[in-house]
């Protein structure tokens, strides 16, 4: 057994027919970490869970969680581990006390200790005051939350964790996040996530971007976010034509019209606005610029937005071809 990671993953590959969900993975997870797999639905991520998880066998390849492998060694996979899945794995008949209790049970714990790690995870998880409601009672988020914590009862190592707030409205899932992070901090865990949300994976020490089963880059957000190495300056102006032909003149950049705005896309943009003032002859009426997110670092490396790969082809990104 090997302990200096917490997931170790090498060309790990799974294939349905002939169809190729995931293709040639490598990873190492320290542990620790809060890593998130962040890509569109169909990218590959729910198999990656399940085959890290022991649910599925992987078609090639190896991975090791918690320094035992996957294939040869999965009951103790699995007694290192919590998995909550995008389903909630709850009776909805027993009250949020008792989902827990049995899930201790399943675990092997003994009555106090459910009772004393009951008490604490229902308080973590603000579920203290329905702990007798039965979870058919309980809202969305926090049946959600219950089952984070049933996943975390017997304090596992890691926690996979497979879009966790899909289908919450977005003050619900700010709440689940703020749970994880309180988990985090008062327990030693590693949390793997996937989402396909992008403000989400900016919780994330690392993310790597998953596409059509492949890994296409991964670092940690900040360094993802500057690998592009523009930002966006959005100015709206007296004189749009005038101001597009002093920026190419001026600042040689060639900008672009993007709803009623004149944009450009240059290294540290705050040192540029300045110059628009002084060399552009035209009056501004207000400008902005944004550091690149998450949305513009997948369009770079896919060449769509994540709301494109889910659906129709949408508007051509501000950062399309751009590496």
């Amino acid at each position: 057994m090997t302990t200096e990671l917490a997931i170790r993953a090498q060309f790990l590959t799974k294939r349905y027919g002939a169809t190729i969900a995931v293709q040639g993975i490598d990873l190492a997870i320290p542990h620790g970490w809060f890593f998130g797999l962040l890509g569109p639905n169909g990218a590959g991520k729910t198999s990656m869970i399940h085959m890290l998880s022991t649910l599925l066998r992987p078609t090639s390849g190896e991975a090791w969680v918690a320094g035992y492998a996957v294939n040869g060694q999965s009951l103790a996979v699995r007694g290192s581990i919590g998995v909550v899945f995008q389903d909630p794995a709850l009776d909805r008949s027993l009250s949020a006390a008792e989902n827990l209790r049995f899930a201790g049970r399943l675990n092997d714990l003994s009555r106090a200790e459910i009772h004393r790690r009951s008490t604490e995870l229902l308080e973590l998880f603000g579920l203290s005051e329905q702990r007798d409601v039965p979870v058919a009672s309980l809202s969305g988020g926090m049946r959600r939350a219950l089952d984070i914590a049933r996943g975390v009862i017997h304090q596992p190592r890691i926690l996979f964790l497979d879009e966790p707030t899909i289908g919450l409205d977005p003050q619900t899932r700010a709440a689940i996040w703020d749970y994880l992070h309180d988990l985090r901090q008062r327990t030693e865990i590693t949390v793997f996530v996937t989402t396909h949300y992008m403000d989400e994976a900016e919780h994330c020490d690392r993310i790597a971007i998953m596409d059509h089963g492949v890994i296409a880059v991964e670092d940690t957000p900040e360094a993802l976010k500057s690998s592009i190495g523009t930002d966006r300056i959005a100015l709206r102006t007296d004189d749009d034509e005038l101001a597009i032909a002093r920026i190419r003149e001026r600042l040689g950049v060639e900008p672009g019209v993007h709803e009623g705005q004149v944009t450009i896309a240059v290294p540290e943009g705050a040192h540029v606005v300045p110059r628009l003032f002084t060399e552009l002859g035209v009056h501004i009426e207000s400008v902005t610029v944004t550091r690149p997110s998450l949305d513009d670092v997948f369009m770079t490396y896919t060449g769509r937005t994540i709301r494109d790969s889910e659906g129709p082809q949408g508007p051509v990104h501000p950062f399309a071809g751009r590496r």
